[in-house]
């Protein structure tokens, strides 16, 4: 069974990542069992593997970390939810493809539960959702904006980082960078979208749909 740890109070992002990579490195010994973690981090900004310089329009602004998931500049900050997963894919599927495959659905289902339809997009990660009442583009298309980010990294076949829902931060941090890279479409968050959605009720709705999407 996968064991569920929650954080209540912000998490600083060094800290976290110690740990995480610590219980990992213990599921890939064989002496801890698997792990879904879920917290808040401070005001900060990531910068994943492919992440370019230009993107941090504002480097002053909030602590910016380096870190080897993959993905470009992301940011976290109270009022989204982070769920650092720490499966052992070597008893699951060693299929990185797959398992990114997985973590998508398994947003898009938690997002369901609050009637809301998440979307991915060719070439662009993460988990999306469609603004008609917008403007839309210069080109005519339909304005979407990103409601969760998602960035792994697997080491020994047990993968650690995982995904951010926007719930209720405040999305004028997201100015300072690109997110992920993409300049041509927005951020939004469950309360942005009109829904009066908690953070604990975004967790019941992660727990109930990561065991459709992976069993348990």
């Amino acid at each position: 069974m996968v064991e569920w740890i929650t954080s209540d109070a912000p998490v600083p992002y060094d800290v976290a990542v110690a740990e995480m990579e610590a219980r990992a490195d213990a599921i890939a010994r064989g002496d801890a069992g698997e792990a879904v973690w879920l917290l808040e981090h401070p005001p900060l900004y990531t910068a994943g593997t492919s992440a370019k310089r230009e993107d941090l329009k504002d480097p002053d602004r909030f602590p910016v970390y380096d870190t080897r998931r993959g993905g470009q500049y992301t940011y976290h900050g109270p009022g989204q939810r982070v769920a650092y997963v720490m499966l052992d894919l070597n008893t699951r599927s060693r299929d990185i493809r797959r398992y990114v495959e997985q973590l998508e659905a398994w947003v898009i289902a938690a997002l369901a539960e609050f009637n809301v339809k998440g979307e991915i997009r060719d070439g662009r990660v993460g988990v999306w959702v469609t603004r008609p009442e917008k403007p839309p583009l210069p080109d005519g298309s339909q304005r979407e904006d990103k409601i969760a980010a998602i960035g792994v990294r697997i080491r020994k076949w047990v993968s650690f980082h995982g995904i951010s829902l926007n719930v209720e931060p405040d999305l004028s941090h997201f100015d300072g960078i690109v997110p992920c890279g993409i300049a041509d479409h927005g951020v939004t968050s469950l309360v942005d979208l009109g829904l009066p959605v908690t953070m604990h009720d975004a967790d019941l709705a992660l727990k109930r749909s990561f065991a459709e999407v992976f069993g348990s």
